[in-house]
């Protein structure tokens, strides 16, 4: 006898982990076995600081296409403690993730719907091959949003557009998903895992720490008084320069003021363009947003 297939398979690449949602023959639907199966692979993900980065995708045709409305059928007469048997560790499970310092990253391809849709919001980057197709689809079934969609939603959309998103349940396409701000990008269906993957590789070479700090503030502006919000970034960053990974930013970021030529007043100079030079690079703005030194 051929032994079950596993709903969830976790699998370690270096320092990636990647879950993968493994019930192909129904679009990756969950149920009650994959929702306990992914929470138990996001908590073993916890107090491991080797893994850096985390990857999410489904086998097979797609992501994963909602909740498992056939299991919902099969428990007529009691569905409302079977829903709960299923929406319970899946929020523990998106509750931890979303925590987690490690960045995660959703692979979409194919059906990314309802509760599908809810996972892909709580991952910090979404990836989107061309043949995705979204739609939030709860009030399709006569149901309200679970897996905190309705939490993330209106922080990227706006709350206008998450009304319409949520309340119409309309399919819309990746090039649509990614005006939204849903999606990161939008890349060819035989390329969309090597670009996944190239992004897990670049944040696991990163500083975890940082990044984790990064998500809570983030997470927390919105319901974070500006004078709060300013106290949280002083102690975050009092607390992350003394850290080993802001050590070695700021030694790669250093340059050898031995290699440039002159007296000391042109090493001064140019050390000081040049470090000036280099931190744009890193923050991403443009030389005229800064002052010349």
């Amino acid at each position: 006898m051929s032994e079950p297939q596993k709903p969830i398979i976790l699998e370690e690449q270096g320092a990636i982990a990647i879950i993968r949602l493994n019930r192909p023959d129904v679009l990756n639907a969950l149920d009650v076995p994959m929702a306990e199966a992914f929470l138990a692979a996001i908590q073993s993900i916890v107090d491991r600081p080797e893994i850096r980065a985390i990857v999410i995708r489904g086998e097979g045709r797609a992501f994963c296409a909602g909740g498992d409305v056939a299991s919902f059928q099969r428990a007529a007469g009691h569905v409302a403690e079977h829903v709960d048997r299923i929406i319970r560790p899946f929020h523990e499970a998106i509750e931890i993730l979303a925590a987690l310092p490690q960045p995660s990253i959703a692979l979409l391809h194919g059906a990314v719907a309802g509760a599908g849709l809810s996972l892909a919001l709580a991952c910090d980057f979404a990836i989107s091959a061309e043949n995705a197709r979204f739609t939030l689809a709860y009030s399709r079934i006569g149901a309200s949003p679970d897996g905190s969609s309705s939490w993330f939603l209106p922080r990227i959309v706006g709350l206008r557009k998450a009304k319409e998103i949520a309340l119409l349940a309309d399919p819309f396409v990746g090039a649509e998903a990614h005006r939204l701000g849903l999606v990161n990008r939008v890349v060819l269906v035989d390329a969309f895992e090597r670009e996944g993957m190239a992004l897990a590789a670049r944040l696991a070479a990163g500083p975890t720490a940082a990044y984790g700090r990064i998500k809570a503030l983030l997470h927390g502006s919105f319901d974070t008084s500006h004078s709060d919000q300013l106290e949280a970034l002083r102690q975050d960053f009092k607390d992350l320069a003394s850290s080993a990974d802001f050590a070695d930013a700021g030694a790669r970021i250093e340059p050898d003021a031995q290699r440039h030529p002159g007296g000391d007043e042109t090493r001064n100079d140019l050390h000081g363009r040049t470090r000036q030079h280099e931190w744009r690079i890193r923050l991403g703005v443009s030389a005229g947003s800064l002052p010349a030194m």
